[in-house]
């Protein structure tokens, strides 16, 4: 049964939800306040990288179950279901900030003609769905009747519409019959697992989840550091422990730390959630040390390679955190070059997808190179930050020519060491022999 639904906030979470939600068939309204990205939704010109959302918000745009808008109110007296999608950036001491979450909840209660399921989709710390209820009933001064909700969820940038599509699991907190209900029937056409709790164990899962991969993520990653030390290789360590299927092989990819604007800030909230009910989740704050580490590791295996980094050169491939997105938020790549820059060294870029946002943060402290093969001209090391397919399919013999000494260090591990060093490259790895 196709549903009326509102998504408020048109980022990577409501602008991917919205178009799949559309997509099932039903009629949605993103919702967001940024008067030039919605004027770009219209348009249909996509405020990031997504693979096949560009397709997807154009064909139900086009076929009038998609629409763009500014105005809350007259989305919310449009729709039933009405997904909270908006921004919990981190705050100074690692807490989400609730703000806009708040400001959409009032706004909400103003403007409900009639009964509403409101959904939180943004990920929140616990409780927040309480907060969320209190101050609707507050500002709901007609005392119309509501119920909330949390639906967490768990995108990955680069697969977000395949994740939607056809997710591991759907998790579905609630607290009446009548939100189970609703919510359930949204899902149906999915024929996914659909896990039912309260609300407040739904917000836990997301961050317990993200805050879990993360872990594994640092783990590996600590791995990779002790092989260094040993002289055994991490990827067969990886894959002796990756075939375990109490572990399973994803997420032991070594390399230079998690980045993106989910693991970062979800394992500050949890941290700072587990600190304010009395609990010191020692262990979590070990995994953000961890990965704050590796960044350092990389720029001293560079120097390991290159002696002085003073007026050296390096050629920095890759900018977003992962491959198949723009996202340049929390990247390990920004926070290397960084410490690089610190230290005299001059900074040659290349990505495929992320050089226009990088370049409103990078400025002209690097030089952005058209591909590969400029940015490594007069190198004395080829730093690899991000593994896209492009970089696995070099011409390494054309690299060896334009670089001034011919190094590399992968912080992604696409390479074979012993292939690399056979082409005559000086070359360095995480936790590679």
């Amino acid at each position: 049964m196709a549903m009326n639904i509102c998504i408020v906030g048109s980022g990577y979470v409501g602008l991917v939800s919205g178009a799949c939600f559309a997509d099932l068939g039903n009629s949605v309204i993103c919702v967001d306040n940024d008067p030039a990205k919605i004027a770009k939704l219209r348009k249909g010109i996509m405020p990031i990288y997504e693979s096949g959302l560009d397709e997807m918000v154009k064909r139900n745009k086009k076929e009038g179950r998609l629409l763009f808008t500014r105005d809350l109110r007259d989305a919310v007296k449009k729709s039933e279901v009405i997904f909270i999608a908006v921004g919990t950036p981190p705050r100074d001491n690692g807490e989400a900030d609730l703000s806009f979450i708040e400001h959409v909840s009032k706004e909400i209660a103003q403007a409900m003609p009639s009964y509403r399921l409101i959904v939180e989709k943004s990920t929140v710390p616990v409780n927040t769905g309480e907060w969320v209820e209190h101050t609707i009933k507050t500002f709901n001064k007609r005392n119309v009747k509501f119920d909330v909700a949390s639906n967490p969820e768990f995108l990955r940038e680069g697969s977000a519409i395949e994740d939607f599509m056809h997710p591991d699991r759907i998790v579905l907190g609630v607290k009446s019959k009548k939100a189970r209900d609703i919510l359930t029937e949204l899902y149906k056409p999915l024929k996914s697992p659909i896990v039912v709790t309260d609300i407040k164990a739904a917000e836990l899962i997301k961050h317990a989840s993200n805050s879990f991969l993360a872990m594994k993520i640092s783990f590996i990653n600590a791995i990779a550091n002790l092989c260094d030390r040993l002289g055994a290789d991490v990827a067969e360590v990886a894959k002796g422990i990756g075939m375990d299927r109490r572990i399973g092989e994803k997420f032991l990819n070594p390399g230079i730390g998690f980045g993106g604007f989910c693991f970062p800030k979800d394992l500050a909230a949890f941290i700072r959630i587990s600190e304010k009910c009395g609990y010191d989740f020692g262990m979590l704050k070990e995994v953000e040390r961890v990965n704050d580490e590796q960044k350092l590791n990389a720029v001293k295996k560079i120097e390991s390679l290159i002696w002085n980094l003073s007026n050296k050169t390096v050629s920095v491939l890759g900018l977003s955190f992962k491959p198949d997105t723009d996202d340049i938020r929390y990247a390990p790549a920004l926070d290397i070059i960084a410490m690089l820059r610190k230290e005299g060294v001059k900074i040659r870029v290349y990505d495929p997808i992320a050089m226009p946002k990088s370049r409103a943060i990078l400025g002209a402290s690097v030089k952005f190179c058209k591909d590969p093969y400029e940015a490594v001209k007069g190198s004395d090391c080829l730093f690899i930050a991000t593994e896209w397919n492009e970089f696995k399919r070099l011409d390494f013999k054309k690299i060896k020519k334009a670089m001034r000494q011919p190094v590399i260090v992968d912080g992604r591990n696409i390479y074979d060491p012993e292939e690399v060093k056979a082409l005559g490259f000086r070359y360095i790895g995480m936790g590679r022999r």
